[in-house]
């Protein structure tokens, strides 16, 4: 197992082992979850096959987070930019652009080929999106770094999901306005999933059209140039859809519709977890207060974040965006999450449930501290909460309309 060493500010030695190196190669591996269940498919020609992979990702996984339990072990900082700097790790970011085509290429073949039941089409075109939403998750990696191939790895990877104005708006509009009311990624206290829905996926499309654009007229270039970033990753996808559909015939077009929303669902999911109700505040100039680690909900569960490439030590990617997944470090006092996202999606699918665990949790935070002038609040659910959490601050709510109670 490889060492890193290095010294303290103050001269002592420090040694340290990544003790999860190897197991990285589940984010790798994850992908290609789909050949394992065709395989079964074909051997048996049970369509319920098909099933299996929904309930091992939204019920046995989360127990498995929960049986396995967190690590909160950090590398040292003394070691962080070696750790970075490691060729093996961004390797595995490399490696993973292939296998995500691989993937989705082999399932679009066997759902057009074989002879499948309607529904089990349906589930298979659905599966094949969930885990193109893992390709998201790689672009979100690639496209964070400042190399040529990574942004260009990162784009050529979104074409899977059709995603391509993702890198675009999360770098530089995600990032600006996180845990803000003007951030369409941010959900809000008292957003159901669907409603954020709504909002978040055309919000999303909206404003990295309006950032690409404002970039390319900067340079006197029209919204539609060559180096329209958004364009290109677009162009490959619809290379894609002409070649399978040209191939595979008109079942191909429900199949890419439904693997593509698929695929947006699942970032709608991990967008909709990731800063439930949190709020930066702005100044009397109307600056928004600095990015900080506690403007982000936080996961330290083993098997889900080898899987993601450690996406859910969230409030340290949004403090060093251009950190590497390996070097992703763990703060106390921070926004928690109860299980990984696999579990936080099932939670989310059901809003009762949702705001029963996290409106609580939310609340109950050190810098919220009960005041929900300190919480980024849905304005159609304002006068329920207020009704349920402001009552001991004796203010008014903001709205009179009660027809959400």
């Amino acid at each position: 197992m490889k060492a890193f060493d290095g010294i303290t500010a103050d001269g002592q030695a420090v040694h340290y082992v990544d003790r999860k190196r190897w197991l990285w190669l589940l984010s790798v591996i994850h992908p290609l979850q789909p050949l394992v269940f065709l395989w079964f498919h074909a051997q048996s020609g049970n369509d319920l096959w098909l099933i299996l992979p929904f309930i091992l990702n939204y019920a046995v996984a989360p127990v498995i987070d929960w049986a396995i339990g967190e690590d909160r072990h950090n590398p040292p900082e003394e070691i962080i930019l070696q750790l970075d700097r490691d060729p093996y790790y961004r390797r595995l970011t490399y490696i993973i652009v292939p296998l995500h085509f691989l993937s989705f290429i082999v399932v679009a073949v066997y759902a057009a080929l074989q002879p499948l039941s309607w529904w089990a089409f349906v589930l298979l075109a659905a599966f094949s999106g969930l885990l193109a939403g893992l390709a998201i998750n790689t672009g979100h990696e690639l496209g964070h770094k400042n190399t040529k191939l990574e942004k260009w790895l990162a784009r050529i990877v979104l074409a899977v999901p059709g995603y391509g104005h993702f890198t675009v708006e999360h770098n530089r509009g995600h990032h600006k306005y996180v845990s803000t009311f003007d951030d369409p990624a941010s959900a809000r206290m008292g957003e159901s999933i669907y409603k954020f829905a709504r909002r978040e996926i055309p919000g999303a499309f909206v404003n990295a059209w309006s950032i690409e654009a404002e970039r390319l007229n900067s340079r006197g270039k029209s919204t539609w140039h060559y180096s329209n970033q958004i364009l290109q990753s677009y162009a490959i996808t619809l290379a894609i859809a002409v070649l399978l559909v040209s191939a595979l015939g008109w079942k191909m077009i429900p199949f890419l519709i439904i693997h593509s929303a698929a695929a947006y669902w699942q970032l709608t999911s991990a967008n909709y977890i990731e800063h439930y109700g949190l709020l930066r505040h702005k100044d009397a100039d109307g600056k928004i207060e600095r990015c900080a680690p506690h403007h982000s909900w936080n996961s330290n569960h083993i098997y889900s974040n080898l899987v993601l490439f450690h996406l859910e030590r969230h409030s340290d990617h949004h403090t060093h965006p251009q950190r590497r997944y390996q070097s992703l470090r763990h703060f106390d006092d921070l926004p928690r999450l109860p299980n990984g996202y696999f579990g936080m999606y099932v939670l989310a699918y059901l809003p009762w449930l949702w705001f029963r665990v996290m409106d609580k949790r939310l609340m109950a935070l050190p810098h919220v501290n009960g005041d929900l002038d300190n919480v980024n609040i849905d304005p159609d659910a304002r006068p329920s909460i207020f009704l349920r959490w402001g009552r001991d601050k004796m203010a008014e709510p903001t709205y009179t309309d009660l027809s959400g109670l």
